[in-house]
């Protein structure tokens, strides 16, 4: 049996060699999601920005022409290496790198005026203690936006959601439900101010090619779709190909 990884080196090992595939997904590249992240910022003058788990840097790319500084944060060497080289390419010198754990932040609190994270928490080994590091590096009325996918909250299709994410990525934690995500923002002391839902449309070929997830488990999810349900079917709008839909949040939530 090979020997066990860390979260961290496994989560590391997923992305590191996937890093160029983020940078040019196109689910990951644009959306009406990251239009409001940008619209978000760019209401505060010389704002300080935090992206929370940056991956290929699509958020800090989006808000950098509107703050003063973005602070790209991510576990991966090899996704932090690509924000650096595209922030240069694309002529902005206002975005630095930093590498860490979601639960504990290198920065001193009170250090930013926004905490932004996107399709990044379902990796984080403690929510909770990523939410209180969140609160604590804000500044007093300082604004924290998640975007992440959510569990559908109905057991029978969160098993569905959470079976198929790990089998496609073993780094995968939980998708959580919306009433699970309120309850842990409020939790850490910011209080909730808005709660948007949308459905993202997920191609089965791309999903699993950018994670290069291996062809037994690409067998096993397709043998589990195979197998599901029509509620579930119906629900995930799963096809022929295997591609389907999911529900997307964003939290926006301020630091009293």
């Amino acid at each position: 049996m090979a020997q066990a990884k860390s979260h961290e080196a496994l989560v590391g090992e997923q992305f590191g060699s996937q890093a160029g595939a983020y940078l040019t997904s196109t689910v990951h590249a644009t959306g009406a999601d990251l239009a409001a992240l940008a619209a978000l910022v760019a209401g505060r003058r010389g704002a300080r920005v935090l992206d929370l788990g940056c991956g290929a840097g699509h958020v800090s790319f989006a808000v950098a022409p509107h703050a003063e500084q973005v602070t790209a944060y991510d576990l991966s060497g090899d996704m932090l290496a690509v924000v650096g080289e595209s922030a240069a390419a694309r002529g902005l010198a206002n975005v630095v790198t930093r590498q860490g754990v979601a639960e504990a932040l290198p920065f001193a609190d009170a250090s930013f005026d926004f905490v932004l994270s996107r399709y990044s928490a379902h990796h984080w080994q403690d929510v909770g203690a990523a939410l209180r590091e969140t609160k604590r590096v804000l500044k007093p009325g300082g604004v924290a936006a998640i975007v992440d996918v959510i569990s559908p909250g109905v057991p029978l299709f969160d098993t569905w959601l959470q079976a198929l994410e790990l089998l496609r990525d073993p780094s995968h934690v939980r998708d959580y439900g919306r009433a699970e995500w309120e309850a842990a923002i409020a939790q850490a002391g910011l209080a909730v101010e808005a709660a948007d839902t949308h459905r993202i449309r997920l191609e089965f070929g791309p999903w699993v090619e950018r994670m290069r997830t291996p062809a037994v488990q690409v067998e096993a999810i397709r043998a589990l779709q195979s197998a599901m349900s029509e509620g579930v079917r119906r629900h995930f709008e799963v096809d022929e190909a295997g591609s389907f839909s999911l529900s997307v949040a964003t939290f926006r939530a301020v630091r009293p």
